[in-house]
């Protein structure tokens, strides 16, 4: 049996945050978020280039066969033939119609209690799409439509035919920022490569292929742990529709990697060393060395002082709680004409297959920021 419940926030929010909790084959989980997003978001499968899509279907179907397998209950939800090429059905939205962030990597060595964590700021506007893009093209913003990261939704999937796991998503059903799977492998997403983004200049075109937020649910799919995510990467076709992200992964065995892309479709695995692997939104490979970043500049959005923060806060060995510390002295500041926040921290275990987080709920007073009590999510039932 399905469950939809409000974990955190509401009306007087400004984001109210869903937990959906999904069992079945992976043909009836995608038949629900579908019939999910056609009643919250008014969403319909977009007519698309034909002979592409079925390029997608057959790299999913080949690669990815949970979900190609969710696909067909997509399909199903709206009456369409799974074979008819016409129709894009994933890219499923939570709302109707370039974030920051930073995460740490803490291994089991370097915890006062031995257990590894990954924790991580999810930052974002906290915009509307048309606003956003207003704001992105100079603009002005109109004050219009429900923020992009207004309606969070926090999936736990209990498949009958593959791993269950518990996923974070800002916006998209199919897809997600974040997420840990039943044996411990956890993956988090953040803007690779912040001085590269470029603001879309049209709708986003899919191609065959993973783009930025199927990464971490495919991986979460297929793989157990750190060497098989790094082979099921090595040979996975990806994309970035103008937004490049790296990916902070770990395991329940106390290993972890981030894994970049770079110029001329190079691919980057960038190994944890004995202590604290942290990321920000510039690509590592690029800048090995946290003492050698440049200055930031007002395009960089503070990644290199909160790398050098970050660096300087997990020196040392760290406790849970100063570990959740370390993430908040870097957390965007609610500052009024700033249109953007941290709008969660989210910490995972992967010995205990755990996420905690905490989500923004607004502005409070003098500066500083509401959130909801920290959460835990576990993984399966």
């Amino acid at each position: 049996m399905n469950e939809i419940s409000i974990v955190a926030g509401g009306h007087d929010d400004f984001m109210t945050v869903r937990h959906m909790v999904l069992r079945g084959s992976q043909e009836q989980i995608g038949r629900a978020l579908a019939e999910e997003a056609r009643t919250s978001a008014d969403w319909l499968p977009a007519e698309t280039d034909p002979l592409i899509n079925r390029a997608r279907s057959t790299w999913f179907e080949r690669n990815w066969p949970q979900h190609h397998a969710r696909l067909d209950g997509v399909a199903a939800a709206f009456g369409i033939d799974s074979g008819d090429d016409r129709f894009r059905l994933d890219d499923i939205p939570a709302l109707p119609a370039g974030s920051a962030c930073s995460a740490v990597w803490c291994p089991p060595a370097h915890a006062t209690d031995g257990r590894g964590r990954i924790a991580r700021n999810y930052d974002f506007f906290t915009l509307s799409a048309p606003d956003l893009m207003a704001s992105l093209t100079g603009a002005q913003p109109m004050g219009t439509g429900v923020p992009m990261a207004a309606r969070p939704c926090v999936i736990t999937t209990i498949p009958d035919d593959g791993p269950a796991s518990t996923v974070l998503t800002m916006s998209d059903l199919d897809g997600c920022t974040e997420g840990i799977n039943e044996s411990g492998l956890t993956v988090v997403l953040l803007l690779g490569d912040v001085a590269a983004t470029e603001p879309p200049s049209g709708p986003p075109v899919p191609q065959a292929g993973l783009n930025v937020t199927q990464l971490p649910r495919f991986l979460l799919d297929t793989c157990q742990n750190v060497e098989q995510a790094k082979r099921a990467l090595l040979g996975a076709k990806q994309y970035s529709e103008g937004a490049p992200c790296h990916y902070l992964i770990a395991d329940a065995s106390g290993e972890a990697f981030v894994w970049e892309r770079g110029a001329q479709d190079s691919e980057h695995i960038i190994e944890a060393a004995a202590g604290p692997l942290c990321a920000t939104n510039h690509p590592l490979h690029r800048h090995p060395d946290v003492t050698l970043l440049p200055e930031d500049t007002p395009e960089s959005f503070h990644t290199y002082e909160r790398a050098r923060t970050l660096a300087k806060r997990t020196a040392g060995p760290l406790s849970a709680g100063g570990l959740r510390q370390a993430l908040d002295a870097v957390s965007m500041p609610a500052i009024p004409e700033e249109p953007w926040r941290t709008l969660w921290r989210s910490v995972f275990d992967p010995a205990r297959r755990t996420m905690n987080v905490r989500f923004y709920l607004g502005d409070g007073p003098h500066g500083t920021a509401r959130h909801s009590p920290e959460i835990s999510f576990g993984v399966g039932a």
